[in-house]
C-alpha cells in the first residue's frame, strides 16, 4: 500500500511562481502555512504594494533620460534601495502598531491579510532582525551613491527616512500620513531617483513627480477610508477620520482627476513630451473607480476579492497600478520614439 510522505501531504498546491505572482497582486495566498519563505516574506514585507515604489523610480529614471545622458547602473541601485526601505518600513510599522496595541485581531490590518505577528509568521525579533539587514543594504547603498553623486543623496535619503519612521508614530495619528505619501513617493522617490540617475537637478524632475504622488497619496486616503471607525478608536486622525468618508470619498476623486490635470500641464508647458498622454488610457478604470467611490460599500466581498475588509483601497490601487503603468510607458517612448523616427525617416 502507497503512503504518503509528511513532506507530500504539505506540498502547497499552488505552483511556485503563481504563489508569488498571487502575492504581489493580491496581497494574499491560501495554505500560507504550507508556503515557501519567500511567499511567506513577500506577505510580511506587504510587497502588494511595492509596485508603486518601482513606478516612481522608474518614473525618476525615465524622466532624467528624457533630458539627457544617465548612468543605468546608479539608476538601478537607487530603486532597489527605494523597494528596501519600503519593505522596512513596512516590518517597522507592524511591529510598532502591536507593541502600541493598534494591530489587534480584530483591527483591518489582521484581516485582510496574516499579521507577521498576531498571525505566527514570525517573530518581534525576527520582524525587527529583517528591518535591520534591510536598513543596512539601504545605508550601504546610500554611502556609495554619496560618494558618486555627492552630498545631496543624503538629504533625500535621510529626509524619506525621517518622514517614514515618524509616520506611524506621529504623522498618521494627526492626518498628515496621506500628505506624507505625496512627498515621500512623489518628490523625494522620482526627483531623488532622477538626480541619482543624472547627476543633476531639473525642475522637470520635481513637476513629473506630483501627478503619480498624488494618486499614492489617493491609495493612503483610501486605505484609511476604510479603517474610518477602528482608527478613531485607537486615537488616530487620518484624513478620513476628521472629513469623516463622504468627504474623503469626494477627496479621493478630486485626487484621481488632478492626476489627470498634471499630465496633461506637464504637456503644456514641455516638462516632459506628449507621449505621457497615454495614461488616459487607464481612464476605464478610474470609471470603475469612479463608480465604487460613488456607492456604498458592500456588505459583502466580491468574489476573488482578496483584501476585505479593504475596500476602497483596492479600487484606488486598481486604478494607480493601470495609471501608473501607461505614465511609464508614455515617458519611455517620449525617449524612444525619436530615435525610431530618425530610423524610419
Amino acid at each position: 500500500m502507497y503512503m504518503t510522505t509528511n513532506s507530500e501531504a504539505r506540498r502547497h498546491p499552488i505552483p511556485l511562481l503563481k504563489r508569488w505572482a498571487m502575492v504581489l497582486n493580491g496581497c494574499n495566498v491560501p495554505e500560507l502555512e504550507l508556503a515557501d519563505s519567500v511567499t511567506k516574506w513577500l506577505v510580511i514585507s506587504r510587497a502588494c504594494v511595492f509596485s508603486m515604489t518601482f513606478t516612481s523610480g522608474l518614473i525618476g529614471v525615465l524622466i532624467a533620460a528624457e533630458a539627457g545622458p544617465i548612468n543605468w547602473w546608479l539608476a538601478i541601485l537607487a530603486i532597489i534601495g527605494l523597494v528596501a526601505a519600503h519593505a522596512a518600513n513596512n516590518l517597522i510599522n507592524d511591529w510598532t502598531d502591536v507593541r502600541k496595541g493598534v494591530d489587534t485581531e480584530d483591527y483591518p490590518r489582521a484581516q485582510y491579510s496574516v499579521h507577521p505577528l498576531l498571525g505566527g509568521l514570525t517573530t518581534p525579533r525576527g520582524l525587527l532582525q529583517a528591518a535591520l539587514l534591510l536598513n543596512l543594504l539601504d545605508a550601504v547603498i546610500m554611502v556609495y551613491l554619496t560618494i558618486v553623486r555627492g552630498p545631496l543623496v543624503i538629504a533625500f535619503a535621510v529626509g524619506g527616512l525621517l518622514l517614514s519612521l515618524t509616520y506611524t508614530n506621529a504623522l498618521k495619528r494627526y492626518a498628515l500620513g496621506e500628505l506624507t505619501s505625496l512627498v515621500v513617493w512623489g518628490p523625494l522617490m522620482i526627483a531623488g531617483t532622477a538626480y541619482v540617475a543624472s547627476g543633476t537637478l531639473s525642475p522637470a524632475f520635481w513637476a513629473a513627480s506630483l501627478p503619480y504622488g498624488l494618486i499614492v497619496a489617493s491609495v493612503l486616503v483610501g486605505k484609511h477610508i476604510d479603517k474610518i471607525e477602528p482608527d478613531s478608536k485607537v486615537g488616530v486622525r487620518s484624513v478620513p477620520v476628521v472629513l469623516g468618508e463622504t468627504a474623503s470619498l469626494r477627496l479621493n476623486k478630486v485626487l484621481f482627476i488632478l492626476f489627470y490635470v498634471l499630465v496633461i500641464a506637464l504637456v503644456v508647458l514641455r516638462f516632459t513630451g506628449p507621449w505621457v498622454l497615454l495614461s488616459f488610457l487607464a481612464l476605464p478604470r478610474l470609471r470603475m473607480a469612479w463608480k465604487v467611490y460613488s456607492e456604498p460599500k458592500p456588505a459583502e466581498p466580491p468574489e476573488e476579492w482578496t483584501v476585505w475588509p479593504l475596500w476602497y483601497v483596492g479600487w484606488a490601487m486598481y486604478f494607480n497600478r493601470q495609471a501608473g503603468e501607461f505614465f511609464v510607458l508614455g515617458m519611455l517612448m517620449n525617449i524612444l520614439m525619436p530615435t525610431i523616427v530618425y530610423i524610419f525617416s
